[in-house]
């Protein structure tokens, strides 16, 4: 995609998965759009839908998802935690990549002047969409809620920027315009006791709070309006809210990460938790996150503990351990950070498993083997992975949660780079078949064909040798998964390390068929030697691995 939208829409149910599956539904049904992330909070009944493509087809899902989601939901029984005033409660335009902030306000005028004429909701343009200086602000546009849009329709300056000013019970009114990419964080606090968070939210946020007397009365103004003490950072917006019975939270929009950052207002809920006698445990972020939001605050941490780190993806480990990201559930970064959801993998590793089979049983030579061996060695990782993650929660094992979290973290980088390596084996061998068809006819067009061969040919060895190393470090942390996991799970372990096992062996006989067509003999004798190294570690990885499987049988 030359040019990426991304879409926001919050609907105001996160319970009835029916109806959240049925929105999600529109969003697929739309050719040109990717739904990155569907993110249900029961307890907030609020579900964010996050999708990205062209900006024709994103208007086009936005809307469909509308038509479906305000024919589903009905507001007049509609309670939760978040603020709301409808059952699409606010619907942003973002620019990503080759749009500006002007080509998503046109977005968010056509969509609001449709959602107004074809389903008769009222439509409020609001962040930098926003036609009058009040209506900047969605909390100001949603103060009172949905319970207070009646009384509020009956004030003429209370007209919506499209639609007609009338309360409609059912769907309520919407909120629409282009904004940056803002980040909805919240901060986890060990409490029942929502006030908490909510005087902490007082002191974070832009708007800060009311200032009262010593009767606690509100001061009021030479200008006729209620004085306030401004919060501690600027851009930031904040509410108290309860994820459940237990945990209480400061949950807040960061509307300029690079300005305030997760670390930022993360530092200052434990400073201010403290001083109420309570403690911050971790944090959670609803929807998705842009990488760079998540490499600032890693760095941050790095450098307050004296270490220069430039690996990014490092940096996106340190912040989610620092920012207790997985407290919750876990933060698993390619499902929740922008970058990697927008990213295409390649066309093999997108298709259904019934189209991979067809196309991997075809008369065409790609894919092989070189494929299928990535693939073993990405189930594998994903059912070590699994195996992690059914381990920590788990009390009986809680010594080794701390581990089996950084074991899962590392595994699933392994298997996200397996999975790539299905294609980039399909690829470097198509090079090969596009060298030999290369003209031959003159001692320079030979000369050149042969390069090109040579060179195909040393890809397409590099490929399965990645393959293969990267399956050899799955087969590392096996052991150790299945010594120390669930031992409900340990036919899992000793399935995924077969499957490692498996597509490293695969791996090595891909390197092996192309080394009778390199030239090059100190090369392939250096590529001998390593096969034989790899081949024996994989024998000894292995069998310790099925030592431990077989005794816990």
């Amino acid at each position: 995609m030359e040019r990426i939208v991304e879409c926001v829409p919050n609907f105001s149910e996160g319970k009835d998965m029916a109806v959240i599956e049925a929105i999600a539904g529109a969003v697929r049904s739309v050719d040109g759009v990717k739904l990155l992330n569907v993110d249900p909070g029961a307890d907030f009944n609020r579900t964010v839908f996050t999708f990205v493509g062209e900006p024709e087809p994103v208007l086009e899902a936005a809307f469909q998802a509308a038509k479906v989601g305000t024919s589903l939901i009905d507001m007049t029984g509609q309670k939760g935690e978040h603020a709301r005033m409808g059952a699409l409660d606010v619907c942003p335009f973002i620019p990503i990549k080759g749009v500006t902030m002007d080509d998503c306000t046109e977005l968010a005028k056509k969509f609001g002047k449709r959602m107004g004429e074809e389903l008769s909701i009222p439509m409020f343009l609001y962040a930098n969409s926003a036609q009058r200086p009040d209506r900047v602000s969605l909390p100001v546009i949603r103060k009172g809620e949905y319970e207070a849009l009646e009384e509020k329709f009956k004030d003429p300056e209370f007209a919506p920027d499209f639609g007609d000013a009338k309360f409609v019970p059912k769907s309520g009114a919407t909120a629409t315009g282009a904004r940056q990419i803002l980040i909805a964080y919240n901060v986890n606090l060990a409490t029942s006791d929502k006030s908490i968070a909510a005087k902490i939210s007082g002191k974070l946020r832009t708007s800060g709070v009311l200032k009262k007397d010593e009767n606690g009365e509100k001061i009021i103004g030479p200008n006729g309006k209620p004085e306030r003490i401004p919060g501690r950072f600027k851009g930031v917006q904040a509410g108290g809210m309860m994820y459940n019975e237990n945990i209480a939270q400061v949950s807040m929009n960061l509307l300029d990460f690079k300005e305030v950052s997760m670390h930022d207002v993360y530092g200052a809920c434990k400073v201010e938790a403290t001083e109420l006698g309570a403690e911050v445990t971790g944090s959670e972020v609803v929807g998705l996150v842009p990488k760079e939001s998540m490499v600032i605050a890693g760095r941050f941490y790095a450098e307050k503990d004296g270490k220069k780190i430039e690996d990014e993806e490092e940096l996106v480990s340190i912040a989610i351990d620092e920012l207790g990201l997985s407290q919750l559930y876990e933060f698993k970064v390619d499902e929740k950070v922008i970058e990697y959801m927008v990213e295409d993998s390649g066309p093999l590793a997108t298709m259904s498993l019934k189209g991979f089979l067809q196309e991997l049983g075809s008369n065409s030579p790609a894919p092989g083997g070189g494929s299928v061996a990535a693939l073993s060695g990405s189930l594998g990782a994903a059912l070590l992975e699994m195996v992690c993650n059914l381990t920590v929660g788990k009390k009986k094992y809680e010594g080794v949660w701390d581990e089996m979290k950084r074991t899962a973290k590392d595994v699933s980088t392994l298997r996200v780079r397996l999975l790539e390596l299905v294609d980039e084996d399909t690829n470097a061998f198509n090079d090969v078949m596009k060298a030999f068809k290369l003209p031959k006819e003159t001692d320079e067009e030979k000369a050149a064909r042969s390069k090109a061969i040579q060179s195909g040919y040393m890809k397409a060895i590099d490929t399965p040798l990645e393959t293969a190393n990267v399956c050899l470090k799955v087969l590392e942390s096996a052991a150790s998964i299945a010594e120390k996991g669930n031992k409900n799970s340990i036919s899992d372990a000793g399935v995924g390390s077969d499957m490692a096992a498996s597509g490293l062996e695969g791996a090595l006989i891909n390197i092996k068929i192309n080394l009778g067509s390199i030239k090059d003999q100190d090369f392939v004798q250096e590529m001998k030697k390593k096969i034989i190294d790899m081949s024996e570690r994989k024998l000894e990885l292995l069998s310790g691995v099925k030592k431990i499987v077989d005794e816990n049988l």
